[in-house]
């Protein structure tokens, strides 16, 4: 049986032994394992397919793990991970107790940064860019960051520090996949762009600027000159500006563009900026034409694409959400559907093609979509702002300074809340519960099912005042969502079942599991709907005919819900006992959804179990 090359890698010291001109067979191989992993495990494929030559060239130039390299998101390390000894770990990602989907320190000693969330690659660089100066280290410091990513003002926040920090070796190699260069623009930026990486240009450079610091005219004059040439070659001018060395743009399938590139830029210090051009799923037709479909695909089979499914799937919450949109859009000419740069993962698809004019995508911007949001509710507007859980948590200063403390009537539709499955801690929507009942002004609603998520997003929307609905990613019971924009009671609670002795209280999707738990105990069941305002009324009613409560969330207990009860109870000195229910004081990893809460006792069976063993301690 013929070896191939990238069975003889079992790390980047392998790699760089390889002769340069083996490299572009082992990009093939490299692609075709990407293709074959993905295919089977599901994941993000696109964007690794369009990194394999730049991460070749970045691991055979610069000396890893020594040398830091980050790769901001990090959605696009999978062929990272299969140079850095884990290839044979390949058929576990993103599985349970399989490796992540992103950089993860405590994985490998590659992976100098975790990432997950976009824009921090170029602050944690130059973060260890100081400490290696400060230690007196030789080493490069490398964040490869998308061109999507570099549109978030963190990453100017980082370039802007950079620029005025004396003394460090950073390199921003920016990944530009929203572009194309035609043949002879290349050929000529290639040319130019090894020009200026190069000892010759940096030593004239310098050697220039200290004859004429005499001349300062002359010295204006040639500064002038050099911004004008590189300005006329490429997008240089920004970077120059902030204090990088720009280089580029150069293709970034083009080893033998690259590798001499890099290893131009790794004899230089200081600040250095390289473009590099890309193109999302390169090498694979089907993900070519359609980048966006092949962005994080399920299993499926390379040699026919993804099909659709033979049944329909249940609707997702997701799409329940997309459908009220446009629904109330068509029924109110006030709102307007905000994303940060998620149109797809948040349901907005067709919102954006019904109402282009009330469509606004602000890249990703979490911050400035919340104050955009609040700028807009200023002046009459209905805004809703369509955004992960997680990721929401990047706009926190601007939900609490901009919207609530103002009082502004803003819908904050929180995709993705509760565990994620594949995407793991750094996608968790575990927190917002607990991060949104704290502040004042604000609705917090968890819908139980279809059904229930269109009635609340219907009363959040008609809400005077800033209010957010939180549902899962993926389906729910199957519950027909209907057609109404008609709204329910704010902080209305539902008893689903009357029973004896246990109070089960239920803040969102888990109603199903809870409800066969109180089937088993002859339980009350109630819908809470609202986690603010709590349904106090109902809650003091119940506590004079049951002795057990029980709040069941999928959500951090710390602070959430279940939290919100017993502090209502002790205000009110109601002495009742309290079972909480949740996710645990832990960042919980990657996995199955119904397997991960299974394993935490959020089944019906787990459920039923907990009550039960507090019965029993109750009773003894």
């Amino acid at each position: 049986m013929m070896t191939t090359l990238l069975e003889g890698i079992a790390s980047p010291d392998d790699l760089r032994r390889l002769d340069r001109r083996e490299l572009k067979d082992l990009a093939t191989e490299l692609r075709a394992f990407v293709l074959d992993s993905v295919a089977r495990t599901g994941g993000h494929l696109s964007s690794n397919l369009g990194t394999v030559e730049l991460t070749l060239a970045l691991h055979y130039v610069f000396n890893t793990p020594d040398d830091r390299l980050i790769w901001d998101v990090g959605h696009q390390s999978y062929a990272h991970k299969i140079l850095t000894g884990r290839r044979q770990a390949m058929p576990g990602l993103r599985q349970m107790n399989g490796i992540s989907g992103f950089p993860k320190r405590s994985e490998s000693p590659y992976d100098a940064f975790g990432t997950a969330h976009s824009s921090t690659s170029i602050s944690a660089a130059l973060g260890m860019a100081v400490a290696a100066r400060n230690q007196g280290i030789d080493r490069q410091h490398i964040a490869v960051i998308g061109d999507g990513a570099m549109t978030a003002g963190m990453a100017f926040e980082a370039l802007n520090n950079a620029g005025v920090t004396p003394d460090v070796n950073l390199l921003v190699v920016l990944n530009d996949n929203d572009m194309s260069i035609s043949p002879p623009v290349g050929a000529l930026n290639y040319y130019f762009a090894r020009l200026l990486s190069g000892q010759f240009y940096a030593r004239a450079k310098m050697m220039g600027r200290a004859m004429l610091q005499h001349v300062p005219p002359a010295l204006a004059l040639a500064r002038k000159l050099e911004g004008h040439a590189k300005g006329m070659l490429s997008p240089a001018t920004l970077f120059e500006e902030l204090g990088f060395n720009y280089m580029g743009p150069i293709d970034g399938h083009d080893l033998e563009a690259l590798v001499p590139m890099l290893e131009n830029i790794r004899a230089l210090k200081g600040l250095q900026f390289l473009h590099v051009v890309t193109r999302k799923g390169q090498g694979y037709k089907l993900a070519e034409a359609d980048p966006v479909l092949y962005h994080g695909p399920g299993k499926f089979d390379p040699s026919v694409g993804i099909q659709k499914p033979a049944q329909p799937a249940r609707r997702t919450f997701t799409q329940v959400f997309g459908r009220w949109l446009c629904d109330m859009a068509q029924a109110d000419a006030r709102l307007v559907g905000i994303t940060p740069a998620m149109r797809e993962g948040s349901g907005m698809v067709e919102f954006e093609r019904q109402f282009p004019q009330r469509y606004f995508d602000v890249g990703i911007a979490e911050q400035h979509a919340v104050t955009f949001a609040a700028g807009l509710a200023c002046e009459g507007c209905k805004p809703v702002v369509a955004i992960y859980s997680t990721f929401l948590q990047r706009g926190y200063d601007q939900l609490i300074h901009d919207v609530a403390l103002q009082n502004l009537d803003v819908t904050f539709a929180l995709d993705r809340a509760g565990i994620v499955g594949a995407d793991g801690a750094t996608h968790a929507g575990n927190y917002d519960i607990a991060y949104l009942r704290c502040i004042p002004n604000l609705v917090v609603a968890t819908p139980s099912d279809e059904h229930e998520a269109r009635l609340l997003l219907n009363a959040c929307y008609h809400h005077p005042g800033p209010a957010s609905v939180r549902y899962p990613r993926g389906a729910g019971c199957g519950a027909e969502p209907g057609d109404s924009l008609e709204p329910v009671d704010i902080g209305r609670a539902v008893v689903r079942r009357q029973g004896r002795q246990v109070a089960v209280l239920v803040f969102g999707t888990l109603l199903a599991q809870a409800a066969q738990a109180a089937q088993a105990l002859d339980a009350t069941l109630v819908d809470m709907r609202f986690v603010k305002p709590l349904d106090e009324a109902l809650l003091s009613q119940l506590a004079t005919t049951h002795t057990l409560f029980v709040t069941v969330e999928e959500a951090a207990i710390m602070g959430g819900a279940g939290s919100a009860v017993v502090e209502y109870f002790n205000r009110e000195a109601i002495e009742r006992p309290v079972l909480q229910l949740g996710l645990p004081d832990e960042f919980i990893d990657h996995g199955d959804q119904k397997v991960i809460l299974a394993g935490l006792g959020l089944d019906a069976q787990g459920i039923e179990a907990s009550i039960r063993q507090r019965l029993e301690r109750n009773h003894s």
